[in-house]
């Protein structure tokens, strides 16, 4: 695919006619025509608020979503701390009512064995302490036989109570745990409920964010069609004035420039503003490093293609690119003109109304950015008219 050659013009008459100063005011205000058309499309080229008010929003969303996953994570935790907390204390009731009954059983069997015993006392014959001492053979006997009893009494009674105190406590443990296992199952039902009040919050959350993503892809598509309408709107008023500046310079152009009595550089107009129309299409086309073709393109790689559909071969380097064409100031940009920013390591191609269309970096999409935004009027190096 070769570069269709730019037409040779006559000098002479154009020189006389600068010498003369009698260059007319036909492409200025054909200039001015161009621009007032493609100012009229730049209200629907510039960036909705309304999506970076809802990316802001979304991004607002997914922080609170992060924070509810934290929450509910330590929710979790604190449901489970309960869960163990409740598992303890039916264990220890268990081991309580196991131990009550041991106690009841100590109980009855301690009870038992004093009233066997009593009866054994009281039906041995030694029903008096008189009957003892009548039947003692001594002294020593008599108060041997009286010590026994009272000791066995004594004893009895000992055990007795000591199973019967057994017991008490036992009961009141029993009491502190049922009161504690009512607590412990309060605190379960709470965290739960709170662990479902945040998952709640956080489906509502997602919800939220879903919806904002698929505005804000609404949006995105909707912007980007009113981009595109308005160029190719401005694109077919800029071909019919542009067909009549090229007749206006016909007779002025002095090889690729000519200048104006003042001094000024007056470019020759652009003869491939159609590859704005070209470059539009692939508006949303994601970036892809070397790419050249609608499957993915790459700053240079864009412009390369877009030139080649209308006829034009240029090289796969914003650098060598700088090489072609002529030179174009910035009040003087036409639809078509190559822009290049950042010492010539990014190119884009002017679409009109201080915007221009191009690839930016990996992780974008080929798209519509402005001249005057910060990085890019700070980049900004120059532009080229392919001839």
């Amino acid at each position: 695919m070769t570069r269709r050659p730019h037409p040779v013009r006559c000098a002479c008459g154009a020189s006389r006619a600068l010498r003369r100063g009698t260059l007319g005011p036909a492409p200025y205000v054909l200039f001015a025509l161009v621009a007032a058309l493609l100012a009229s499309s730049q209200a629907a080229a510039q960036p909705s608020p309304t999506i970076a008010a809802k990316e802001v929003e979304a991004r607002q969303v997914v922080a609170e979503i992060n924070q509810l996953n934290v929450n509910l994570d330590r929710s979790d935790e604190l449901v489970n701390l309960a869960n163990l907390r409740l598992a303890e204390v039916k264990h220890d009731i268990a081991v309580n009512r196991r131990e009550l009954v041991i106690a009841r059983h100590n109980l009855t069997a301690s009870r038992f064995t004093i009233a066997k015993r009593l009866v054994n006392l009281y039906t041995t014959g030694s029903a008096s302490t008189l009957d003892v001492i009548l039947g003692a053979q001594s002294i020593g006997d008599i108060l041997t036989r009286i010590d026994t009893e009272d000791r066995v009494s004594s004893v009895d009674a000992q055990v007795a109570g000591q199973v019967e105190r057994f017991e008490g406590a036992v009961l009141r443990h029993r009491s502190e745990l049922a009161t504690e296992g009512i607590q412990v199952r309060r605190l379960v039902a709470e965290r739960a409920q709170q662990r479902r009040a945040i998952e709640v919050r956080l489906g509502e959350r997602r919800a939220l964010l879903d919806s904002l993503n698929g505005e804000v892809q609404r949006l995105i598509a909707e912007q980007q069609a009113a981009q595109l309408r308005a160029a190719q709107a401005a694109q077919a008023q800029v071909a019919a004035a542009q067909s009549q500046a090229t007749q206006a310079f016909a007779d002025t152009a002095v090889g690729v420039t000519a200048q104006t009595p003042e001094g000024a550089s007056v470019v020759p107009p652009s003869s491939y503003s159609g590859v704005v129309g070209v470059a539009m299409q692939y508006v949303g086309t994601p970036y892809e490093w070397a790419g050249a073709s609608p499957g993915g393109f790459d700053c240079s790689g864009l412009v390369m293609y877009s030139y080649a559909q209308v006829g034009v071969s240029l090289p796969h380097s914003s650098y060598a690119m700088w090489s072609d064409g002529v030179a174009v100031p910035r009040d003087q940009l036409q639809p078509g003109d190559i822009v290049f920013f950042d010492g010539l390591g990014h190119v884009g191609i002017y679409i009109g109304g201080g915007e221009f269309v191009h690839a930016p970096h990996t992780g974008t999409v080929v798209q519509v950015s402005s001249l005057d935004s910060g990085s890019y009027a700070a980049s900004y190096v120059g532009a080229r008219r392919v001839l």
